[in-house]
């Protein structure tokens, strides 16, 4: 892995962002936890949910307020300062999409926090905000090649096709490991991170989404302060959508990254596909709750809340490692390897835990 000349330079503006990022989401949380409690939008406790009071749901608006200011600030900077990257290579509707489809993202997540919305109507809202990120010319155009060194380009539709399903599968993906303290939230600021880093390679040389990803990551920590065990707030559907939104474009903007995002979120991404499919054999919806993902096996087989969140942030930031590190071709024969791995790994935890498994 070696990273472009500029990346030292880009250093003190990945700091600046990040530290700001997370001072102005540690403020901003409380203010909206109040906001949201206030209006009785809460989560209660049921047979899934492991908070033992009603807590205020919601609290990913704080991350979005945060990411939108600074990741705003630095498009109108524009590179105006020594080191700071300017947003060459990306034109304004990209960064219109980014932006207004995250905000767009967080708005249906919001109504569904307030209302309840049904499954169907939380799809087509995910589904509605990736069509905006096509219209704003955020579409994969190609992908890396596993079996050379030749990235494997795709046709208009078979882009905006694969668009799609990325940005709503990362959505979903986050939405299904949302179920204990901070997971999410520490999932997502680990592939921030990694996103960031990869951003600053040669391989990429996308410094200014190098510092958007850092941003983001920075606003995840200073979110994460109130959101660990025990939270006193939980991200809601509209924090869940806009990370998962924002996630997505941020591995496609500049040279699509979404192999190596596609490692480094393998856990919650895996633990959604083995979800869907245990779901689908016992013939119920894709979407009906239960208590079958990763954290709940964990649980259920001795493990804390807290190291079992622990333990999950190790499996994520080692494969973060590991998609630095290796080839195209390597991270995805890692990636399919972690999923036969974890579907093992459920079907003991799973035993262990007295449950009768297909």
């Amino acid at each position: 892995m070696s990273f472009i000349q500029t990346a030292g330079a880009a250093v003190p503006s990945i700091v600046v962002a990040f530290v700001i990022a997370a001072i102005l989401a540690l403020v901003a949380t409380p203010v909206v936890r109040d906001f949201v409690r206030g209006r009785g939008i809460l989560d209660h406790p049921n047979e899934r949910r492991v908070n033992r009071r009603p807590l205020p749901r919601g609290g990913g608006v704080a991350v979005l307020v945060a990411f939108t200011i600074v990741g705003g600030a630095l498009v109108l900077l524009n590179g105006a300062f020594p080191g700071t990257p300017s947003v060459a290579g990306l034109g304004p509707n990209q960064l219109a999409g980014l932006f207004v489809g995250g905000l767009l993202a967080a708005v249906i997540g919001a109504v569904d926090d307030a209302l309840d919305l049904r499954a169907r109507w939380q799809f087509l809202g995910q589904a509605g905000v990736a069509f905006v990120a096509v219209w704003a010319g955020i579409t994969v155009v190609s992908i890396g090649n596993p079996f050379g060194s030749e990235s494997i380009p795709f046709p208009a539709w078979a882009g905006i096709a694969f668009t799609v399903v990325w940005i709503v599968g990362m959505i979903n993906s986050l939405n299904f490991i949302d179920g204990l303290d901070g997971l999410s939230t520490g999932i997502a600021l680990i592939a921030a991170v990694t996103l960031g880093v990869l951003s600053l390679t040669l391989q990429v040389n996308q410094p200014f989404v190098a510092v958007l990803c850092f941003a983001l990551a920075g606003a995840l920590l200073g979110f994460l302060r109130w959101n660990f065990y025990p939270a006193v707030v939980f991200q809601g559907s509209a924090g869940v959508m806009f990370l998962g939104y924002t996630l997505a474009v941020l591995a496609i903007l500049g040279t699509a990254k979404v192999i190596v995002a596609l490692l480094v979120l393998g856990v919650p991404i895996i633990d959604s596909f083995w979800v869907i499919v245990r779901r689908l054999y016992s013939g119920r919806s894709p979407f009906a709750p239960d208590r079958g993902h990763i954290h709940h096996r964990l649980l259920d087989v001795g493990l804390s809340h807290r190291n079992t969140v622990l333990l999950i942030y190790a499996m994520c930031a080692t494969l973060g490692l590991m998609s630095l590190v290796v080839s195209v071709s390597t991270g995805l024969y890692a990636f399919l390897a972690v999923l036969v791995a974890f579907g093992v790994l459920l079907f003991v935890l799973g035993r262990g835990a007295g449950e009768e498994l297909p």
